[in-house]
């Protein structure tokens, strides 16, 4: 009786919309908050850039797996089997995603990060499509990659705050950060079928980071500047990343993927609103209003073919 009272609470409407917001809003906070620390530890060139990603994402790592391993009485069912694919996992999701991510976004407006960082749910849709059975594109989700895209191209026209130049260094790179998440997200799906969808986060977590900090010694990264102020910001980051995943598995585990996950389309709305208050940067001409109704347009009309493909799988099963 415990345990249906507490499915049925995941299941209130209420505490999905609320829960689920929050979620996107932790991850929304994080385009500017970054930025806000390379500033405040003088963070300059790519090494000490990713060694400072490599550092949050080894505390998310560890909370996760503190927050598993008492949830779960020390017991985490983790299978030695599963440990190449877990390790191949964290090097996806969290090294090649944050190794391009956090160079990227030294080089581009966090606000415009945001938005372009939010096309890995299309990439996501069309590697299914190819790796997936029953993940099939259809004109809902065709659309969406279409209106998703089509933001994207009116976000880096010519004139309006998120206009510009496109380098390779700033928007490329977080494009390619974007499609690495994309794959990890059909690759997690895949694994999380065998295996406890926090443990799997936690671990892949802690490898990936591992890799980022290695990765960001050889280059010659360093991390100086630490005071109360800075390692509070690094301690929220992660924390932010580790409560965010969190509550997000527990939400696609007593709810339809559908549900939960059309309240994506609000994390690069709470990014632009972040950089303007935290950041001061203008993003509210009529232009970038514009993109951004078109990447939020092209993640509810993914969303919405979801719930019968949902069904036949479940069905099958």
């Amino acid at each position: 009786m415990q345990e249906d009272n507490r499915n049925s609470k995941f299941q209130r409407p209420a505490v999905v919309c609320g829960l689920a917001l929050l979620c996107c809003a932790l991850w929304g906070s994080a385009f500017p908050l970054i930025k806000l620390g390379y500033q405040m530890m003088d963070i300059q060139g790519s090494g000490s850039q990713i060694l400072y990603g490599g550092a949050r994402f080894l505390l998310a790592g560890l909370m996760t797996l503190a927050y598993a391993a008492v949830s779960r009485r020390g017991h985490l069912g983790l299978r030695a089997s599963s440990l190449p694919a877990l390790c191949a996992q964290g090097l996806l999701q969290t090294t090649a995603q944050y190794v391009f991510y956090y160079i990227g976004l030294a080089h581009c407006a966090s606000s415009k990060s945001a938005v372009i960082n939010s096309s890995y749910t299309f990439f996501a849709i069309i590697i299914a499509h190819f790796v997936i059975k029953g993940e099939r594109m259809d004109w809902r989700k065709g659309l969406g990659c279409i209106l998703g895209f089509g933001g994207i191209v009116v976000m880096n026209m010519k004139g309006g705050a998120l206009g510009g130049e496109v380098t390779l260094l700033g928007e490329g790179f977080i494009l390619i950060g974007s499609i690495a998440y994309g794959a990890s997200c059909v690759t997690i799906k895949l694994l999380s079928r065998r295996e406890d969808t926090t443990v799997l986060t936690a671990f892949q977590l802690i490898f990936g980071s591992l890799v980022m900090l290695l990765i960001g010694l050889l280059m010659g990264g360093r991390l100086g500047g630490f005071n109360l102020a800075s390692a509070l910001l690094l301690l929220y980051l992660a924390a932010a990343s580790s409560v965010a995943f969190t509550l997000w598995s527990l939400l696609l585990k007593y709810n339809s993927t559908s549900r939960v996950t059309i309240y994506g389309f609000s994390i690069p709305v709470f990014g632009v609103g972040y950089s303007a208050l935290l950041l001061h940067e203008q993003v509210f001409a009529p232009q970038n209003l514009a993109a951004l109704l078109l990447v939020c347009a092209g993640i509810i009309a993914v969303n919405t073919s979801a719930p019968s493909a949902i069904k036949k799988r479940l069905d099958k099963e």
